[in-house]
């Protein structure tokens, strides 16, 4: 339960809760692009609200009503703003990252099941986040309020990193491979938990769908028979309705055919269970000479836990895994993941970071509804599938975290401009990869694509189209260049008598790419949406 807000605090309050509406009204203007003008206004007026804040609060005072949950809302949000205009190297940016790595690590540290390997990618993502909060605080690009919040949040999550560092290092080294193997058999585990579940719930929902459509045949075939009935009393065979037995046994069947591939999947990890639990002398692990080496207690109730995993897999007379009261939640985590997976795969091409604001809130409100780290039912019950909603919950948080990392400094402005030249180098590489000999006609339509995107520069630069200089100039230049470098070394491997016989006979011109302009724009148009898909 969060603390009352403070008299004095409740006029930050009701501005903060404007700047967070202004906020959401122009994450849903889609009409066009976000202008780093309007995020700048927005986030000089919150940072004024912070510093406010800072004036009535004491620094060693943790704090935690709803301006806090609220001022959290507009950082996270106004963070992907900075990521969507290109700012990603700035430290607004970074708030955003910092809190989808901290639930992440809440999270590994609630499981326990987590090794070495893990960690480092964080601990080399917090140093990278530390160095552009460090770079700001000494140029002063960003005021004091902004830097001296974020570096708390980079202390949690350093605090978070070394308390999980910290368990760890009480394995002994004899048990660490022991360890890490019972954390992937784990995941392994609960993949598999979730696949089948899913195989479920996709059959039960095919089985429905069968249900509704045998009645609807079976209303039409009485209501021809009713009308059949002055003509003839005797039933015929197109009249009449035939049991659907056969479409039961095809559900029966493939039920039948998924248990036996989930067998198969499950028999060689139980197997390898047992040789790890048969290393075991009176239930300890032993090391060299006999001796029992420390951190038992880890192993051990990993193992244990692997074993209950396998058991729960194993319930066929149970619910498959969920239960019918946390079914919704597994819906909609399974809905929340789809989405983000296909994210992770068209990003550059459909994510405005914006857009994973919806999805964070989403899985905030699903994580909000546990109890001591469980869903529970309206009875208070813990029912069965609590391995999968978790598994389903951190998988989502990871993936939002990826499309955060991933994020490239170019504004969503010259986004299409930085794809397309992407698609065109990558055909450069492929086209000169296989080699010649080429003709002017083969490299023409990479010479007008490069052609048409060198015409929207102006004085070098490309410009916005409310005519200012959108962020990631530099890398789209890179990309450009390094085109024209790729073609003009294309060009050189061409050889003299077929390039005098096509200029001849088609009076192709490089330095006038104008003609055929459409027909040739659709071809690599057409190479581009082939790579997307």
């Amino acid at each position: 339960m969060s603390a009352p807000v403070a008299q004095e605090e409740l006029p930050i309050l009701e501005a903060v809760i404007n700047i967070r509406n202004r906020l959401t009204a122009l994450k849903k203007n889609r009409g066009e692009f976000i202008k780093p003008a309007d995020v700048f206004q927005l986030y000089q007026a919150i940072v004024k609200q912070v510093t406010r804040l800072n004036e009535v609060r004491d620094d060693h005072t943790t704090y935690n009503n709803r301006l806090d949950t609220t001022l959290a809302d507009v950082f996270n949000l106004l963070s992907l703003f900075f990521l969507t205009i290109g700012r990603t190297r700035e430290c607004p940016a970074t708030y955003s990252q910092i809190a989808s790595m901290r639930q992440i690590l809440v999270h590994m540290d609630e499981s326990g099941i987590y090794n070495e390997s893990d960690l480092a990618p964080f601990h080399r993502r917090l140093s990278e986040l530390r160095n552009i909060v460090q770079h700001d605080m000494e140029s002063g690009k960003h005021p004091p309020a902004m830097t001296k919040l974020l570096e708390r949040q980079l202390n949690d999550c350093d605090n978070l990193l070394r308390k999980l560092q910290d368990s760890l290092s009480v394995l002994s080294p004899e048990l660490i491979p022991i360890h890490e193997r019972l954390v992937n058999i784990r995941r392994q585990l609960v993949a598999l938990a979730a696949k089948e579940t899913a195989r479920e719930v996709a059959a039960s929902y095919a089985h429905a769908e069968r249900a509704e459509d045998y009645k609807g045949k079976s209303s039409a075939s009485s209501q021809e028979s009713e009308a059949s009935e002055s003509d003839s009393k005797t039933p015929t065979r197109e009249s009449t309705p035939k049991p659907d037995g056969h479409r039961e046994r095809e559900l029966k069947e493939a039920r039948d055919g998924k248990d036996l591939r989930v067998k198969a999947e499950l028999k060689p990890i139980q197997e390898e269970l047992r040789r790890i639990d048969s290393k075991r002398v009176d239930g300890k692990f032993l090391g060299p000479g006999g001796t029992v080496p420390a951190s038992q207690a880890i192993c051990s109730s990993l193992l244990e836990e692997c074993f209950e995993i396998v058991q729960e897999i194993r319930a066929q007379d149970e619910s498959k895994n969920v239960a019918s009261s946390l079914r919704p939640i597994y819906d909609r985590l399974s809905e929340i993941r789809k989405e983000l997976e296909q994210l992770v795969l068209t990003h550059r091409w459909s994510l405005r970071e914006t857009d994973l604001w919806n999805y964070s809130l989403s899985l905030q409100e699903i994580d909000k509804m546990r109890v001591d780290g469980k869903f529970v039912d309206a009875e208070g019950n813990r029912p069965e599938g609590q391995y999968v909603l978790l598994y389903l919950l951190r998988r989502c948080y990871g993936l939002i975290y990826r499309l955060l990392s991933s994020s490239e400094p170019v504004s969503e402005e010259l986004m299409p401009i930085a794809n397309k030249l992407s698609t065109v180098k990558k055909c450069l590489n492929e086209v000169l990869k296989y080699g010649g000999p080429f003709s002017p006609r083969d490299l023409y339509p990479y010479q007008l694509a490069l052609h048409q995107i060198d015409s929207m520069r102006k004085e070098g630069k490309f410009v916005g189209v409310d005519g200012t200089i959108p962020e990631g100039q530099g890398i789209v230049m890179a990309h450009l260049n390094e085109c024209h470098e790729l073609l003009e070394m294309l060009k050189e491997s061409m050889e003299d008598p077929e390039e005098e016989e096509y200029a001849g006979e088609d009076d192709y011109d490089f330095n006038d790419p104008s003609d055929e302009e459409e027909d040739v724009e659709e071809d690599v148009e057409g190479e581009d949406a082939e790579e997307h898909q």
